[in-house]
């Protein structure tokens, strides 16, 4: 499949295919995981971003799972804030559920670590998260998650969900914002 690169992008870091194949191992992975333990995990997909990423991860996840979503805000601009707002909570109860977050990427751990706490306090029997992307060089909490798609260098990425100030988010792959679109 052609895909052609936006005008705003620098380069494209994950293209549509490895995003497709990684979902694909994702899927079996977390699968085999549950299936093991003989849990149905709960999906916290934490709106807008990861919406993209669930939705594939989703059909290759071979279990009866559910899922929800949150929506929280710590992000201006192009800097974490490193204030978590919870702007729409989930819209059922988790007490003693398997809840497997689901985030587009995972930077300073602030949001997810503050979501995690919070879903530990509604009752939840275990927290564990599976990120798109994950960018350790900007990690200012120590959390790790426990499903990566593809570990990132510190650039500022768009597309398949993620955005800079609402755009970008419907690319089918993740690349580099040209400095220029931001600074």
């Amino acid at each position: 499949m052609e895909v052609f690169m936006h005008q705003d992008v620098k380069k494209i870091l994950v293209s549509a295919e490895a995003i497709e194949q990684r979902c694909r191992e994702l899927g079996k992975q977390i699968s085999d995981d549950y299936r093991k333990d003989g849990e149905v995990p709960v999906l916290v997909a934490l709106l807008n971003g990861s919406v993209p990423f669930l939705a594939k991860l989703i059909t290759y996840i071979d279990l009866d799972i559910e899922y929800d979503f949150m929506d929280v805000k710590s992000y201006e601009g192009t800097e974490s804030i490193g204030d978590v707002r919870i702007l729409k909570d989930l819209d059922r109860s988790i007490k003693g559920a398997s809840i497997l977050l689901v985030e587009d990427i995972v930077d300073t751990g602030r949001t997810l670590h503050e979501v995690s706490k919070l879903l530990l306090n509604k009752g939840a029997g275990k927290v564990k998260i599976v990120s798109l992307l994950d960018k350790p060089s900007r990690r200012v909490i120590a959390i790790q998650p426990d499903y990566t798609g593809f570990v990132i260098p510190n650039e500022f990425v768009i597309g398949f969900g993620l955005d800079f100030n609402e755009k970008y988010r419907n690319l089918p792959y993740v690349g580099v914002l040209k400095d220029e679109c931001y600074l």
